[in-house]
Formats: structure tokens, C-alpha cells, sequence
């Protein structure tokens, strides 16, 4: 493999580590506040459909953003209704959001567009084009750092820079300001909290709130940048890959940062490299294919049982009277 094959693996790897990197950092802030979130799915795929929707109407991408944020944070709302304010079992109302997306979005499609169940292609202002940075054209053919800088950090979508500048802020919210102290206290103790006059609920509805944010852009970033529109189930279980580096990352910004791209890395792995020929065995494509989802289930039966989730996730809060 030459330096240049090298530099586009691992320029794959960063467009397709994005979603699960937003999707992750989503799933951190929710769980960190005590909501478990299995419905990052859901929310991306809902997120997905409507901004491309919206970008193939109006021909805006912004405003296909802003229709996926905003469908990803309704469903967060029913999430967050479901599980905080009426106290229901927050597992099966990620699992509902989950099939009500995956049944809503084709069926809306179908009956928009009737192409079945997919938005027509987006193109020219409907999509996120790619932002060049400064001097890379110039610096190109300067060997080893000229590739890494214009192929490997230049070229991306503006959602790319946002996630990854998303970590950094992630872990300063959570680990230098009031308010980060305060989620992280409601996800350990919500009865201290409660105790030193803060709103739980408000809280806990805060952390769903950046949640259905953040899916809201991993979903746009799907339908309107890695691909050019979207097609029925187009977020193929990176909501769940996304928990699995959650897990692995131990619910720490940076730690989810190296699990997101090392999916991403083996994603772009399986893409470039099929029916690999050793020795006379071919690996088929399928396999390859399958290697990032197979990684998530060694993942969790490996280290599952390490990683301590927060004490009062996945319970909810009775105040005492």
C-alpha cells in the first residue's frame, strides 16, 4: 500500500467516521444526564429524510439542515416525554422512535416524490459541497505534507469540521462549566441535584435537547453530503455502531473521537478493499461488508462489562416529597 492509497483510506475514513461521531457525542450528552438513547437511529434516518426532503424542494441545503435538526429534536421531544416526564422505560422508547422512523420516512417519500420511498438526487446548492482550504492547491505536490494537507484535511464538507470541532467543545462543556457539572451530577446522583435547587427534569430535557441536535446534523450530513439524497434505511445501523463506540469509549469526548474513526477506518476498509485474494481464499465482498458491525459485536462482548455506565442512567427520577 503507497503513501497516497494510505492518505485515501484515511480520508474515507473521516467522511465516514462523521455520522458516527455526531451520533455519538449525541448519545454521550443524553447519557451522561441518565437518558439512555437508543433511538439515534431513528433520529438520523428522520433527520436524513426530511433535510434532503427539504434541500430538493427549496434547492437550499441550509435549509435542509435546519428540517433535520428540527425533525431529529421532535422525536428527541417524544423520547424525552416518554421516558422523563411520563417515566416509561427508556429502552423501548428508543426501540419505538426507532420503527416509527424507519416506517415514516419511506412512507412520506413515497407519497412526496414517489420514487419509491427515496428523495430525488440533490445537486448545485442542495447538497454540501467541499471547502478547500487555504494554500492547499499550492502545497499539493510538496512531498508527505502536501497530500495530508490538501487530500486528507482539505476538501471536506463544512459538517465534517463541525463534528470533529465538536469534540473539544463536548469536553469542555461537560468537564469546565457549570452546566456540564450539573448533567454529569444528574446522570450519578439526580437526588443531590434536586437537593441543591436545580431542575432535574431540566436538566435531563437539556441533554435530549443537544442530543436530537446532534443527530439532527449527523442525519443531514448523510442525505446531504456523504451521499446525494436519500434512500430507504440509508443510516444502516450507525446509530447503533455509534452506541458501541459510546460503550468502548467509556463515555469520554476524546475516547469516542479514536473509537469513531477507528469504525470509520474499518468502513472505509471494507468499501475500498473487496474480494481480497489471499492465496487462492477469497474473501467475499459480504464479509468485508460485514467487518464493522462484526468489530461492534466484539466490542461489546469485550468490553461491556469494563465500561461503567453512569449510576442513575436508564431510571427515572421520583422526587421525594
Amino acid at each position: 500500500m503507497d503513501f497516497l492509497t494510505v492518505i485515501q483510506v484515511l480520508d474515507s475514513t473521516v467522511r465516514l467516521a462523521t455520522p458516527l461521531l455526531l451520533a455519538c457525542l449525541a448519545g454521550l450528552f443524553s447519557e451522561r444526564a441518565g437518558i439512555f438513547d437508543i433511538g439515534l437511529e431513528g433520529k438520523m434516518l428522520a433527520a436524513a429524510f426530511f433535510s434532503a426532503a427539504v434541500a430538493a424542494v427549496s434547492g437550499s441545503v441550509w435549509l435542509g439542515l435546519l428540517a433535520g435538526i428540527a425533525a431529529s429534536m421532535v422525536l428527541s421531544g417524544l423520547h424525552g416525554l416518554a421516558s422523563i416526564t411520563f417515566r416509561g422505560n427508556q429502552l423501548i422508547s428508543g426501540v419505538a422512535i426507532n420503527f416509527l422512523a424507519a416506517g415514516l420516512t419511506v412512507l412520506i417519500a413515497q407519497d412526496w416524490f414517489s420514487q419509491g420511498g427515496r428523495t430525488p438526487s440533490l445537486m448545485g446548492g442542495a447538497r454540501f459541497a467541499p471547502i478547500t482550504l487555504p494554500f492547499a492547491d499550492a502545497v499539493a505536490k510538496v512531498p508527505v505534507i502536501g497530500p495530508i494537507y490538501s487530500e486528507l484535511l482539505s476538501g471536506h464538507s463544512v459538517l465534517v469540521y463541525i463534528a470533529f470541532l465538536a469534540v473539544p467543545a463536548t469536553w469542555w462543556i461537560l468537564f469546565r462549566t457549570r452546566f456540564g457539572l450539573r448533567l454529569r451530577a444528574v446522570g450519578e446522583n439526580p437526588a443531590a441535584v434536586d437537593t441543591a435547587g436545580v431542575s432535574v427534569v431540566g436538566l435531563r430535557f437539556a441533554a435530549v435537547a443537544i442530543c436530537g441536535v446532534l443527530c439532527g446534523i449527523a442525519g443531514a450530513y448523510l442525505a446531504t453530503a456523504l451521499q446525494a439524497g436519500f434512500v430507504k434505511d440509508m443510516t444502516a445501523g450507525r446509530g447503533f455502531i455509534a452506541l458501541a463506540a459510546l460503550i468502548f469509549a467509556k463515555w469520554r469526548p476524546w475516547h469516542a473521537l479514536y473509537a469513531c474513526l477507528l469504525f470509520g477506518f474499518l468502513q472505509a476498509i471494507a468499501l475500498r478493499y473487496q474480494n481480497i485474494d489471499l492465496g487462492g481464499i477469497v474473501i467475499p465482498v459480504q464479509a468485508m461488508d460485514a467487518l464493522p458491525y462484526i468489530l461492534t459485536v466484539v466490542i461489546l462482548a469485550g468490553f461491556v462489562g469494563k465500561a461503567i455506565p453512569p449510576r442513575a442512567g436508564g431510571e427515572p427520577y421520583v422526587k421525594e416529597r
